[in-house]
């Protein structure tokens, strides 16, 4: 084996090791691809030890204009648009209307205060796309009132973690975004891939729950302690309700599926909307604009950090010959191309236990993508699943950022055990979609190619 390949796989397994320090990961990235950097230099120009890194530590200076690059890149700056509307949105006490008018509509049904968190949490992500924020919301609104109710503990966490983590995969999602950025493909098609698979999970989730309610009734009520007969005015008014939030996604989601605008002018809109609708709530103020454009300068310089972090990570690891080594590594598998698939998929699913979804889009997608790209598979499908995939690492232990930020929004009494066990069935439901969209990819290529006639890839 030559000596590069023994500095490619030192990088890979320093780095790994690393992140259980706690150190934050943007700096990891960064210093220990430094490091490396220097370390090939020397190897290469001085100690002349390998001909392949003596030939590449040249192009070293190439990483300033990966860094002009993600700076001028226009497709990025939907991503600080996309963060704002989510964040306004959470402002604006849409959720909070929702929930009221939908617990009148569902109280009387088994599992109804479960099936509300549902329909709420995928309204949410087709209009916010911020994890962390649904499912603090959805656990303020909702977790109280299921457990007076009572609901179980783990099947309440579960429904709320899993509903609010749907942001991540229903359109906009700023997970998409980056996907689409890393491997050079079209964000419309990503968006309108996730949107099936996105919305037929949440009904899966409420399928689940009506059938616990059936098996297992004395884990879910039959009906809320509180719950009115249903009228056609309160059906009415839960789905006028609804239609601030539908407004929106039409004008985001729409704005993008019809060709009006690109994902970047319909990020625009959709930040623009969310003001609209605070201010129609009467929640809008100085104050709340200030504590959102604060936040979404956060929350973008932390994703901005990582990516070049990552920038600089995947490209000294290229000049070394990672990428080299990860491709021979898979062709020498000997497997088809749909074999090839289930290994990345089983790659992603295994490193989405230890590291955040930011790092696996950033690092190992770039490195793992081009063998898929390779073999002619449709890559709609194909970073869709990856996408289906780590949406499951929200909720898998130990750095599932989903069950933390839950364990901080429950009320007292709801351990982070019960949290851990009530996340199992619907990780399992998240692979059970994984499959069937790996068994019948129509379930993703069939809206990119209803709108243009074309396979997404």
């Amino acid at each position: 084996m030559p000596f590069y390949e023994y500095l490619s796989i030192a990088l890979m397994v320093i780095f790994i090791g690393a992140l259980f320090t706690g150190y934050p990961v943007a700096w990891l990235l960064g210093g220990i691809s430094l490091l490396f950097a220097a370390v090939g230099i020397y190897l290469g120009q001085y100690a002349g030890l390998d001909t392949f890194l003596m030939t590449n530590w040249m192009k070293f200076s190439g990483v300033v204009d990966r860094f002009d690059a993600i700076m001028s890149n226009w497709v990025l700056v939907s991503l600080p648009m996309f963060v704002y509307m989510g964040l306004m949105l959470d402002r604006s006490g849409v959720a909070d209307i929702m929930m009221k008018n939908f617990v009148k509509v569902f109280g009387g049904i088994k599992g109804g205060l479960g099936l509300t968190v549902i329909v709420i949490g995928i309204l949410l992500a087709a209009s916010t796309g911020i994890v962390g924020a649904s499912v603090v919301l959805l656990a303020v609104l909702s977790m109280p009132v299921m457990l007076q109710n009572n609901y179980s503990k783990r099947l309440a966490s579960g429904v709320v973690a899993a509903s609010g983590t749907l942001g991540i995969l229903i359109p906009p999602s700023i997970m998409l975004v980056l996907m689409a950025d890393q491997v050079a493909t079209s964000v419309g098609d990503l968006f309108m891939g996730a949107l099936v698979p996105g919305v037929a999970l949440g009904l899966l989730y409420m399928v689940f729950l009506l059938v616990v309610g059936l098996v297992r009734p004395d884990l879910v009520p039959a009906r809320a302690a509180d719950a009115e007969k249903l009228t056609l005015k309160q059906l009415s008014v839960a789905f006028l309700s609804t239609l601030p939030t539908m407004s929106l996604i039409l004008l985001v989601l729409g704005s993008i599926f019809f060709g009006i605008a690109t994902p970047t002018e319909a990020s625009g809109l959709g930040a623009f909307g969310a003001i609209l609708l605070a201010a129609a709530n009467k929640r809008l103020s100085w104050s709340v604009i200030r504590q959102v454009g604060i936040e979404t300068t956060l929350t973008t310089c932390f994703i901005f950090a990582i990516f070049i972090g990552a920038t600089v990570f995947a490209y000294v690891l290229r000049l070394i010959g990672g990428d080299e080594l990860i491709s021979e590594f898979f062709k020498n598998l000997g497997l088809s191309p749909t074999g090839l698939v289930l290994v990345v998929l089983l790659v992603v699913f295994i490193a989405g236990f230890f590291l955040d979804w930011f790092e696996i889009v950033l690092i190992v997608l770039p490195l793992l993508a081009p063998v898929i790209k390779a073999t002619g598979l449709d890559m709609t499908w194909f970073l869709i699943l990856i996408a289906l995939v780590l949406q499951t690492s929200f909720l898998t232990p130990p750095v599932g950022f989903s069950l933390f930020y839950l364990k901080g929004a429950v009320p007292k009494g709801v351990t982070i055990k019960d949290i851990y066990i009530g996340v199992i069935p619907f990780v399992l439901l998240q692979l059970l979609m994984v499959a069937l969209c790996f068994v019948f990819p129509d379930i993703i290529t069939w809206l990119p190619q209803k709108m243009y006639g074309t396979p997404g890839g």
